[in-house]
């Protein structure tokens, strides 16, 4: 995956005829009249998704940006298609980062949700990100418990994702989580079977971090718009400590990722690697 390029006159084309500005969320994300998951973002059976350089883009960069599609978080996607993500990939790209590679997760409640985890492909093309964003089924779920799913992403990152950014030059992506719940503090193996179609051991929210982490930058986005979002960031505070990035406006996440892609790559590349940025108009 990886081969095309972020076109912001193509993605702006494309948008105003397919009519995001002023279609209804559920006109989208079509998946959720048919509440289920799209059949290409079930993860049962997937062994990998593989972030690889290309001709295109030599020195990929693995972003995984794991949504929060429960019930209070899933208009977050929608703001996204709308103008979000035009913002956040010509802005990584504008700030000094020719070559991202982003994978979206869809994150829910592994205790009391049909579909917990949604995967995407790493992918670097304005078409084929907004074909993974609008193929996800924001099931609106969750549950009543001490918090969401957000492990799956870190699981899912430590043994089910390659990349030649870690294993050609020993660099580490970035793994966002977006949300305004506490993390669920285990992952049972039953749970990972039921999803994966695999899975022998039973993990503490903490052992997947740190697997994670070997291989990821782990950063949660906190979104504090009620008191339960507060009292929430506290906890996550305490687990990431600085990567745990509070804000009260949910449409600061796309400027939130960038400022972190860019601030941690933007001196990894070359003039060469460069060359053309300048023409990269954001709208």
């Amino acid at each position: 995956m990886g081969g095309t390029r972020y076109d912001m006159d193509a993605r702006f084309d494309r948008a105003k005829k397919a009519g995001y500005a002023s279609k209804s969320a559920s006109e989208i994300f079509t998946q959720n009249a048919k509440r289920k998951a799209h059949e290409s973002m079930n993860p049962h059976g997937i062994s990998f998704r593989e972030s690889r350089d290309s001709a295109v883009h030599p020195n990929s960069v693995p972003i995984i940006l794991g949504l929060d599609v429960t019930g209070s978080m899933g208009h977050i996607p929608y703001d996204l298609i709308q103008e979000g993500l035009p913002k956040l990939m010509g802005g990584i790209i504008q700030g000094g980062v020719p070559d991202p590679a982003l994978l979206f997760l869809g994150i829910g409640d592994h205790e009391c949700d049909g579909y917990p985890l949604q995967v995407g492909q790493f992918e670097s093309g304005d078409e084929e990100l907004d074909m993974w964003l609008t193929r996800t089924y924001i099931e609106s779920g969750g549950g009543g418990n001490a918090g969401e799913s957000y492990l799956l992403a870190w699981y899912f990152a430590a043994f089910h994702t390659r990349t030649d950014a870690f294993e050609k030059r020993n660099q580490k992506g970035l793994l966002f989580t977006v949300g305004d719940e506490p993390c669920l503090k285990t992952l049972p193996a039953s749970a990972i079977r039921e999803i994966m179609g695999t899975g022998q051991q039973t993990f503490k929210h903490t052992e997947l971090l740190a697997e994670a982490q070997k291989k990821y930058e782990v950063f949660h986005i906190s979104v504090l718009h009620s008191g339960q979002a507060v009292n929430a960031d506290k906890g996550w505070k305490d687990l990431l400590g600085q990567n745990c990035l509070s804000i009260e406006d949910y449409r600061d996440v796309p400027k939130v990722i960038k400022d972190v892609v860019c601030s941690k790559f933007k001196d990894s590349f070359t003039k060469t690697d460069l060359k053309g940025l300048d023409n990269i108009q954001m709208y």
